[in-house]
This record gives structure tokens, sequence and C-alpha cells, in this order.
């Protein structure tokens, strides 16, 4: 509907690479797509980042602001069964950053 009266969109997509593919597949195909968010090198990942359990995950290199069309099969990106069993073993204890200046004050919400 966004296209159909000439608004453009913005997916955000702070998650994981499924989700994220997912995102950019809806971009690939909406002409009013002008910008994907994304969480590609954020230092909340904090040694987590998204393309660690992808079997290639230089299918999100960015080139001069835009990514490539992702070309594999389904959405265009391959998971990594062993390294997804192995990070199943610890979970994960992700919270949401608070992040703050020096003087304590919160910088973002």
């Amino acid at each position: 509907m966004a296209e159909a009266y000439d608004i453009a969109i913005a997916p955000h997509c702070p998650l994981g690479p499924v989700a994220f593919a997912s995102c950019l597949q809806v971009d690939f195909a909406s002409i009013n797509a002008c910008i994907q968010e994304q969480s590609l090198g954020m230092a909340y990942n904090d040694g987590n980042e998204m393309g660690l359990y992808m079997k290639d995950p230089t299918v999100f290199q960015f080139v001069d602001g835009y990514v490539e069309l992702l070309k594999g099969p389904g959405l265009g990106i391959e998971m990594s069964e062993a390294a997804i069993r192995e990070m199943a073993k610890t979970g994960h204890d992700w919270k949401n950053p608070v992040l703050r200046l020096e003087d304590g004050s919160i910088s973002e919400w």
C-alpha cells in the first residue's frame, strides 16, 4: 500500500541474518525502498556479529552503501548448522544496551 500512495519504506532490522535477508528481499522487490536499517558491525553486537553462523557472511558485504542482490536459493543465504548447534550450547544473555555518555547521561533510547 505504501507504493500505491508513493510513500517510501525503510525497514528496520537489528536482528539476525534470516530477518535481514528477508528485509533485503522486500527491498529488492520494492521500487519505493529508500534505505535499509541494519546492525552489521555495530558495537553492541560485542563479538556476536550476525554473520557468525552463516556459511558465507560476505553476501551482506556493502559496497558504496549498497548490498548486492542475494543470488542463492530461498532468501539467498545459507546457515551453518554446526555453528548454530555450537552457539546453542551456551545460549545467549543479550540485553538491550543502555548507551551513556561519560557523565552518565543516556545518549540513546
